[in-house]
């Protein structure tokens, strides 16, 4: 099959629309994550609910997920990794450690964590201590 010039430049629109429609797609889709249809995975006395994992519309990698603690429950050891981390507590409280430097953290407290920080968090009681944890960066 023989293509012309003129062939050749009406195809270069159609495949460039086609690239930026799989660009489009390449992003999370919007969407409405209802609690109630959350898987939840049960450990002990904690809860945790894997919301959304994925990349933007630019491929920036980013992970939401929720955890209730029971009284005196830590999610694990205290570490530390490449991805910078937003914890947002709803409800209880938690001792935050970032750096070797605690804490108290209260309903409606945010901590931002800073890539390679070491860091954790334990719910020093009386009831459960329920927060989102938005991961974002490479190693997500």
């Amino acid at each position: 099959m023989n293509c012309s010039r003129r062939d050749l430049g009406l195809l270069i629109p159609v495949l460039a629309s086609t690239t930026a429609s799989a660009q489009q797609a390449k992003g999370l889709p919007s969407r409405v994550f209802k609690y109630d249809e959350l898987p939840v995975k049960v450990n002990g006395e904690n809860k945790s609910r894997a919301v959304m994992k994925g990349e933007t519309h630019s491929g920036f990698p980013i992970e939401l997920h929720m955890t209730e603690l029971g009284p005196g429950q830590a999610p694990h050891a205290p570490h530390k990794h490449v991805h910078e981390e937003l914890l947002m507590l709803k409800d209880g409280s938690l001792d935050a450690t970032v750096e070797g430097q605690t804490t108290r953290m209260t309903a409606g407290s945010i901590i931002y964590v800073a890539s390679n920080q070491m860091h954790g968090w334990r719910n020093p009681g009386p009831g459960p201590a329920q927060y989102f944890v938005i991961a974002l960066g490479n190693d997500v």
